[in-house]
């Protein structure tokens, strides 16, 4: 735990170097405790090699019935031979001298010994290990060969400098490699540390990461939310400067009307239809405000999770039908609704059905279907059809319409089914304009 906590306190860069070291290190250790474990056998298995080949030319002679001058030919000083006869006569290479008569007299025993064609062996003699190999020419005649140990530590000595040399040239252009790595991964992260720093401070700034992987995706995702941001910001500021004039006039109308009332002034006619006019401008004043608060009491009961019952969806959709179809009236409005409940409040549901409708009332051309299942609600309109861009911000929040206003009801419509646990949706079909809001999860119809 302490370790796993020092690491967190690190920089990436150090983290990533502070890796490769630990990768170098285990790797090396574990590449010199295998060389340590193998590098006896191999170059023992080596030694036998060499004095196996030696052995075999000097049979060839043997056979062909060559003088003992020539017999060892360009014999290695390093390695000593003797030849044991049918008579007991030894045929020795000039070095035998450097051979210790207890190593001659074992090396007669088990040439006499010996039944198989060739066998290795190690003595040891003196602390020493000596490698012979013992081969037979015919069933009378065997040749004994051995190796001095100084030739055999040269030669693992000699295997080791070259292990060590192409150990340290590997390590170094994998670490320079390694290292090249991580800046090419720490680059483009302090490119986007340095981006973040100045968006948090109002500054202008400029990312650009040519990269395909996931650090790309990243800054691809930062610039893409910074654009979004910078782009709902603006249409805030055009909403709130919109609804500013929304309920600017409103207020100027019922202002000037009751100062007027008050000076005994009727602005429109008699006093009943003034003070229509002022009731009028209020609704609308009332309107738009309990839009914007219902907008945010609804974010509250989203986040909060507040708990809701279950509604009966027909009496709510009857009552939304039963209130705007005097809007136009020439329209007709065919529906096909089952007895459903679905979870939430009344009044959020009615909200959402009204919008809807005078959604579809205002694009619609003659005729609107409405369909309520247990699953789905949807609206049709035979209107003009949306453009990709529309439908996908269709029920975002400042979205400006088609007609240049900035509503608010479809984002109150994607408010309160989204904290009530369905999905919005809109889309083009044949002949007009579809809007759904469907469960996230279907209830499944239980089988008799």
């Amino acid at each position: 735990m302490k370790f796993r906590g020092l690491f967190k306190e690190f920089s990436l860069t150090q983290q990533l170097f502070g890796i490769v070291f630990l990768f170098i290190i285990f790797f090396v250790s574990f590449f010199f405790m295998f060389l340590s474990w193998n590098i006896d056998g191999f170059v023992r298995s080596q030694m036998y090699g060499i004095i196996r080949r030696t052995q075999a030319n000097i049979v060839y002679n043997y056979r062909l019935s060559v003088s003992q001058g020539v017999l060892y030919g360009g014999n290695d000083p390093n390695i000593v031979h003797i030849i044991f006869t049918s008579d007991g006569k030894m045929l020795a290479s000039s070095n035998v001298d450097s051979l210790s008569k207890e190593l001659v007299d074992e090396l007669r025993t088990n040439a006499q010994n010996q039944e198989i064609n060739s066998r290795d062996y190690i003595s040891v003699m003196d602390d020493q290990k000596i490698l012979y190999t013992i081969s037979r020419i015919d069933m009378t005649t065997a040749i004994a060969s051995t190796i001095s140990s100084s030739y055999r530590d040269e030669f693992k000595a000699t295997l080791l400098n070259s292990v060590v040399n192409i150990m340290v040239i590997v390590v170094s252009v994998l670490f320079f490699l390694l290292m090249i790595w991580v800046a090419y991964l720490i680059h483009p992260l302090n490119q986007i540390r340095a981006y973040i720093e100045k968006i948090r401070h109002g500054e202008e700034a400029d990312l650009k990461v040519d990269r395909r992987d996931e650090i790309g995706e990243v800054a691809s995702a930062l610039v893409a939310m910074q654009e979004e941001i910078k782009r709902s910001e603006q249409l805030k500021e055009e909403m709130i400067h919109n609804i500013s004039h929304d309920l600017k006039t409103p207020i100027a109308t019922i202002k000037s009307y009751g100062e007027s009332i008050k000076d005994g002034v009727y602005p429109y006619e008699t006093l009943e239809k003034s003070v229509d006019v002022i009731i009028e401008h209020a609704n609308r004043l009332e309107k738009k405000v309990q839009s914007l608060l219902l907008l945010n009491r609804l974010g509250y009961l989203a986040s909060e999770g507040v708990e809701v019952g279950e509604i009966d969806m027909i009496d709510v959709v009857s009552k939304a039908i039963l209130s705007l179809k005097v809007i136009r009236p020439e329209i007709k409005i065919e529906t096909n609704l089952q007895r459903v409940s679905y979870t939430g409040s009344m009044e959020p549901w009615r909200v959402v059905v009204e919008n809807l409708l005078d959604n579809a009332i205002r694009y619609s051309r003659s005729k609107i279907i409405i369909v309520l299942d247990d699953n789905e609600l949807s609206v049709f309109n035979d209107g003009p059809p949306m453009s990709d861009d529309r439908l996908s911000k269709l029920f975002k929040a400042y979205e400006k319409g088609s007609d240049g206003q900035f509503g608010l009801g479809l984002a109150i419509v994607h408010k309160v089914v989204t904290a009530y646990g369905f999905i919005p949706s809109a889309f083009n079909v044949e002949k007009g304009v579809i809007f759904k809001v469907t469960r996230k999860r279907p209830k499944k119809v239980s089988k008799k």
